[in-house]
């Protein structure tokens, strides 16, 4: 195939270009740091993916000018907060390639805490007109792994399976395995609820809770995950497949989350602010769970564990406090 296109050079970007480099002659990166322009054109990504070489056929961009004509399908690597202000500033540069046929291919986590949409409400709104053109990836892929070439499997969810077919068949290689499903919702909130609980698996950790802990989290975390699924008519078995819980394992045991990072820190006595200003990588479950907070708020949807998150990141509350607080919860039959 001739070139791609991916928009965003974060980790989660990067990794996936590395991927379109197996399948594309040349894999476009289009990015706006002048700095990371100049890494790339070595091959490597310092600031997000330091001592890996990337792939020779990835060519960096600034301009959308030095992008061929002949893209056949088209990656977002932005991060939530800023998909929305992007793609209608530059709507046009993308419909020239949805008005072709090309495919979409989302990669955002995360529920945006102004409007309490996902990404797909945003893209849609902007493209209603090419809906069927639009995929949405999530599951378990640390990026430093992909471009390491381990071998992961992920989600992709669209309304289309022509769209489906299209983009498996582009972005599948011999360690990287894409598997389609139409439930948009369900893989969205799998993506971007894990990153809540990605938090609690850190703050457990760095209180010095260790496997049992670890256990009760996550399938109790999926216990209240399937309560928001269930306000947006997700299905349950999504929950329970990659986007989901194989996410959920993997950032509440592997120590590349960034989210789990950010918890650990957060037991040592340290500030969300604090933490989030000397980090140079987008903490998505720290604005998720404001609006997780607010979506509770107006579903009435009872949760214990991300209330307990909110309570710690935007009250103030201990973490120490929050446990004692959790394990005091009246007993339900289940």
């Amino acid at each position: 195939m001739s070139s791609a296109l991916v928009i965003g050079g974060g980790a989660f970007g990067t990794s996936m270009a590395s991927i379109l480099a197996q399948n594309f002659d040349k894999v476009y990166l289009k990015i706006r740091s002048k700095e990371l322009y100049n890494d790339l054109l070595d091959h490597v990504n310092h600031k997000y993916l330091p001592e890996l070489t990337l792939p020779k056929n990835i060519i960096p961009c600034l301009m959308w000018e030095e992008v061929d004509d002949d893209v056949s399908l088209v990656v977002s690597g932005l991060p939530t907060k800023a998909i929305n202000d992007f793609y209608r500033i530059n709507k046009l540069a993308i419909l020239k390639y949805l008005e072709k046929g090309v495919c979409f291919v989302s990669l955002t986590k995360g529920i945006d805490p102004e409007t309490l949409v996902l990404a797909d409400d945003i893209l849609f709104d902007i493209f209603h007109l090419h809906k069927e053109k639009f995929a949405f990836l999530s599951g378990p892929s640390f990026a430093k792994e992909i471009v390491e070439k381990q071998i992961t499997m992920v989600s992709l969810a669209s309304t289309s399976r022509d769209t489906l077919e299209d983009v498996v068949a582009k972005m599948q290689t011999d360690f990287f395995k894409v598997l389609p499903t139409y439930d948009i919702k369900g893989v969205l909130l799998g993506g971007a609820l894990k990153n809540i609980l990605a938090i609690a698996g850190g703050l457990a950790e760095g209180l010095g809770f260790n496997h049992n802990t670890r256990a009760a989290l996550i399938t109790r975390g999926i216990v209240e995950m399937l309560k928001f699924g269930k306000v947006y008519n997700a299905r349950p078995e999504t929950f329970y497949g990659l986007s989901g819980m194989g996410d959920l394992i993997l950032t509440t045991t592997g120590d590349l989350s960034r989210n789990k990072t950010f918890g650990r820190e957060l037991a040592k006595g340290k500030s969300a602010k604090e933490i989030i200003e000397a980090s140079q990588h987008v903490v998505e479950g720290y604005k998720t769970t404001q609006a997780v907070h607010l979506l509770s708020k107006k579903y009435k949807i009872s949760t214990h564990l991300f209330a307990g998150i909110y309570e710690i990141l935007f009250n103030g509350v201990a973490p120490e406090e929050m446990v004692k607080k959790l394990m005091s919860v009246p007993i339900e039959f289940e």
